[in-house]
C-alpha cells in the first residue's frame, strides 16, 4: 500500500490538530509532528477534535524542523499560499511528504525558496483579505488528491445504507 506524509510545522491550535488526525487516521496517513507546537499533547481540545480515532493514528513526533529532516528523505511537497504552483497540477509520488505550517506564519520562506517547483497551493479569490484557509481543511483538500491520484487505495468507497 503506498504511503502519504502529513507533517504539521510548528501548530498551534489544538482543535486544527485534532481535525488533522482525525483525516490521517480515517485515510490511513501517517501524521509527522513538527515542534515546537502551540500546545501540549494532552490538550483536551485536542483529543475532543480527534474523537476515537487515535488507536488508528500513526504519528511521530519531531523537535524541530532540523530534526525532521534529519530523519526522513522525501520527496516533500510544501503547501503554502505563496507558492507558484498548484496543488492539483503536481503528480505525488508513494512516500510523499506534505507539508503544511503553523497557522499564522505558514512555512518558512527558505523551504519555499529552495525547492519551488515543490512548493503548491490552493487557488483562493484575487484578494489580499482573504489570507489563507483553515489549516484543517487545506490539508484535507491536499490529502485527497493525492488519494485521488492513487485511486484511493485501501479505501471503502462504497458506502451502504442500513436496513431500518
Amino acid at each position: 500500500m503506498p504511503v502519504l506524509n502529513i507533517v504539521l510545522v510548528e501548530p498551534e491550535i489544538p482543535q486544527n490538530t485534532g481535525n488533522i488526525s482525525r483525516t490521517c487516521a480515517a485515510t490511513g496517513a501517517r501524521l509527522h509532528l513538527v515542534g515546537p507546537l502551540g500546545f501540549t499533547i494532552d490538550d483536551r481540545k485536542l483529543k475532543r477534535a480527534g474523537l476515537d480515532y487515535w488507536h488508528l493514528l500513526d504519528i511521530t513526533y519531531y523537535d524541530s524542523l532540523d530534526d525532521f529532516f534529519e530523519k526522513n528523505d522525501g520527496p516533500f511537497f510544501y503547501f503554502s499560499t505563496k507558492a507558484a504552483h498548484v496543488y492539483s497540477d503536481v503528480s505525488y509520488p508513494d512516500g510523499a511528504y506534505l507539508l503544511f505550517g503553523k497557522e499564522t506564519r505558514g512555512l518558512p520562506e527558505w523551504l519555499l525558496r529552495q525547492d519551488p517547483d515543490h512548493a503548491v497551493r490552493l487557488p483562493m479569490i484575487d484578494d489580499d483579505a482573504a489570507r489563507s484557509l483553515n489549516l484543517s481543511n487545506t490539508v484535507a483538500v491536499g490529502v485527497y488528491e493525492v488519494l485521488r491520484q492513487w485511486g484511493f487505495p485501501q479505501l471503502r468507497t462504497q458506502g451502504h445504507l442500513s436496513d431500518a
